[in-house]
């Protein structure tokens, strides 16, 4: 591949068992995956394949284990495909390694900074923790430091649900009139925050990796958000339950999504809004399919450069 400003090698490695998940994963950044097999290289030698044109060093290489590398360019923000894998291979219970290729981690975990900027989707401005920025009428204003969790804002599939949840929020931004929501995937704590922004009475989020869990209650206490609450949860096991939820988020990968689809029907209220995201645009019909299954159905579809998200509603 040739980019004038380089690239970075982006690789993962897990056992056998797990690496087909993992390269699922990875091609919902990078379609174009290098993959690092040798786990049928026995059988193959085995039944005299090549055998004798196979060098010494590859016969003798892990069988365990495989590899699957995709090659980010400089412009992009490193850091957000980092997070993104681990947030993801956390939620599907994955112990996969994660290598950033010619540039070490502790280079990458501040010079991602230069390429996150303020950004605005609808009436929701995203801004860097570490920028000022005085908001016009009208708008609701985020201050987010991601860490080392996934959600900047900048990511398609974030920018989708923030997009969509603007549609069934409080006419007036900020007036705490809205019901309960609920974020499920939480990452840097994004979604609920904007929630609590745009007037919903009480947010909940919930994230598998306690890393994701202590960045999001940094950014509701930098935000000055007391209506929202932070917690450590596989998916909806820990979820307050004590009411239903107007507006429920899962921004996360379609596998996961399919895992929780037996769980949003009971947590929904009666004309509450499920929005999902994290998928790519083959794996749509697969997610709707069985959220249909659920009770579910849907009510609007976003797309962006490959990404989706959709909006559903109990039938």
């Amino acid at each position: 591949m040739e980019n004038q400003g380089g690239w970075t090698e982006l690789k993962v490695t897990s056992d056998i068992a797990g690496f087909d998940t993992v390269c699922a994963v990875m091609s919902m950044l990078d379609s174009r995956l290098q993959i690092e097999d040798y786990s049928d290289l026995d059988e193959l030698m085995l039944d005299g394949v090549y055998g004798d044109l196979i060098d010494e060093d590859v016969k003798n290489a892990d069988k365990a284990h495989a590899s699957a590398s995709i090659y980010v360019p400089d412009e992009k923000p490193l850091f957000e495909y980092v997070s993104y894998l681990r947030e993801r291979f956390s939620s599907l219970g994955i112990d996969a390694k994660i290598d950033t290729v010619g540039v070490c981690e502790e280079d990458w975990a501040e010079n991602w900074k230069k390429y996150y900027h303020k950004m605005t989707v609808g009436n929701v401005v995203i801004v860097p923790a570490w920028e000022e920025y005085t908001p016009k009428g009208g708008e609701a204003s985020l201050y987010i430091d991601p860490g080392m969790a996934f959600g900047t804002g900048e990511h398609e599939t974030t920018r989708l649900v923030i997009e969509l949840m603007q549609r069934y929020a409080p006419t007036e931004i900020g007036t705490g009139e809205g019901g309960r929501m609920l974020d499920l995937g939480c990452g840097s704590g994004i979604l609920a925050i904007a929630a609590s922004k745009l007037g919903f009475r009480e947010c909940f989020a919930y994230d598998v990796d306690p890393v994701a869990v202590r960045v999001a209650k940094e950014n509701v206490e930098r935000n000055g958000v007391t209506n929202v609450n932070v917690g450590v949860s596989d998916l909806a096991a820990a979820v307050d339950r004590t009411e239903k939820y107007s507006l429920i988020t899962a921004n996360i990968v379609a596998d996961i999504i399919i895992k929780a689809a037996p769980e949003f029907g009971g947590l929904l209220a009666e004309d509450g809004v499920l929005i999902v995201s994290g998928i790519i645009d083959e794996r749509l019909d697969d997610v709707l399919s069985v959220l249909s299954g659920f009770g579910l159905c849907t009510s609007e579809i976003l797309h962006d450069n490959g990404w989706c998200a959709a909006s559903l509603k109990l039938k």
